[in-house]
């Protein structure tokens, strides 16, 4: 396992789910009062411009916001035939949507979240498909150093039916690079996958631009709300639109908004120290491939599915006694190959409504130390440095309704790539 990962587009091992619905003829909304900015020409519905400035003077549904949570509720309403207009206030994404891992993380996570991820899974397969992106159906490589973190993948594998295989030393050192001296065994989780969000989030957006009733306004402020008779009018630097529903899809952002509705749901601003970084070399001498993605222990901390184990509570007790540093910074310590065969390395998590702006170096070199331990190697080789920003709360998920015709959507657990494409179905079912 030495060469370097290959540039292949959508790969699948296994049978995808069912096709997107193709797009259809969308009906027009009834008794919808068209309000045109005055002296601004508009575009309509399966008509050209959907990306220039102009905007359409009435749709279905407005999506504020085309991270992955504002793109997953947009496509999907394309799909069941609705007008569309996605609202972003930058030239692209730029947040959180391709700031993150590229990781699937489907098969840790538990409750509701469990079930959005395995329905995302379906549309993640297929997308990559239709919207001609790198996909890798790799898993996940879950790494245990210790004995009571191998009790935890025990108890694990033993209620998730298939979905995670215990791995011996050997086994887990073939797949993924780790001192032998430290690493005691581990788990497969087959289910999980891989994309490079810089290029997959940019890739659905452009594939979603290209669907009948579709339209894209990049470089637009949502400035506000107006509740009419049945319709929201929705305020923009670039004009008005007159929509039926809103899905405002804005992360961490709700409180620019609705402060009351980010105040009741505890919204905070989670930030994230994160690096790329060369791979470990191979026995050819260049990059290692590292086709799974690579959790530790500290992993296990962060993911629900894993709390089910009664042995998480001594990895727990452990971590903080032997490496506090790790848990004062809240790391999970995590790594995913991108396609050029550098890793993604993270990351440390810090809780603020407002966080400081600066970023201490002392958190990146945490990551890197304990990175290099867990290899086996000497220092790691940084290409990049850059904090993520998501949006936290108490509940995994927000989806509030803060005034009529408007329903606020954000992921508030840090899964929004791993979930938003099966939670959009779920909102609107509810809400259109």
């Amino acid at each position: 396992m030495s060469s370097t990962p290959s540039p292949s587009r959508a790969t699948s091992s296994g049978t995808a789910g069912p096709r997107f619905a193709g797009p259809r003829a969308f009906p027009r909304a009834g008794g919808v009062p068209s309000v045109p900015s005055p002296g601004r020409p508009t575009t309509h519905p399966g008509t050209s411009g959907r990306t220039g400035p102009d905007l359409p003077a009435r749709v279905d549904l407005v999506v504020v916001g085309a991270g992955i949570v504002g793109l997953a509720h947009a496509v999907e309403a394309v799909g069941r035939g609705l007008s569309v207009l996605v609202v972003e206030r930058d030239d692209r994404a730029v947040g959180a949507s391709v700031r993150n891992f590229g990781h699937g993380c489907f098969t840790a996570q538990d409750g509701e979240a469990l079930t959005y991820a395995f329905t995302a899974r379906e549309r993640w397969i297929q997308l990559a498909k239709e919207a001609d992106f790198w996909l890798r159906e790799s898993g996940t490589i879950v790494v245990a150093r210790a004995d009571d973190e191998m009790q935890v993948l025990q108890d694990f594998a033993q209620v998730r039916d298939g979905h995670a295989r215990l791995l011996d030393r050997d086994a887990v050192l073939d797949r993924v690079p780790g001192d032998p001296d430290e690493v005691l065994g581990g788990a497969f989780l087959p289910q999980d996958i891989r994309v490079d969000p810089r290029e997959a989030v940019p890739a659905i957006a452009r594939w979603y631009a290209e669907q009948r009733g579709a339209h894209v306004a990049w470089s637009t402020t949502v400035q506000g709300f107006e509740a009419g008779s049945g319709v929201t009018l929705v305020r923009t630097s670039r004009g008005d639109v007159v929509t039926t529903k809103v899905i405002l899809a804005v992360g961490h952002d709700v409180d620019r908004f609705f402060p009351d509705t980010a105040r009741t749901a505890g919204i905070q601003r989670c930030t994230l120290q994160m690096l790329r970084v060369d791979a470990p070399a191979g026995a050819a001498g260049g990059p290692r491939e590292i086709d799974p993605a690579i959790f530790t222990g500290t992993s296990m901390l962060r993911y629900n599915g894993f709390r089910l184990s009664p042995a998480l509570a001594a990895v727990r007790e452990r971590l903080t006694a032997q490496h506090p540093a790790l848990i004062n910074a809240a790391v999970n310590l995590m790594v995913t190959q991108r396609p050029d065969g550098t890793l993604t390395l993270g990351d440390t998590h810090t809780y603020a409504t407002t966080p400081g702006p600066f970023h201490p170096e002392a958190l990146d070199e945490l990551l890197l130390t304990e990175a290099a331990r867990l290899f086996g190697t000497g220092p790691l080789t940084v290409r990049e440095r850059w904090q993520g920003v998501y949006a936290s709360a108490p509940a995994p998920f927000l989806n509030a309704t803060p005034m009529p015709g408007v329903r606020a959507v954000s992921v508030t657990s840090g899964i929004g790539m791993t979930t938003a494409l099966g939670l959009a179905p779920r909102v609107l079912d509810s809400f259109l």
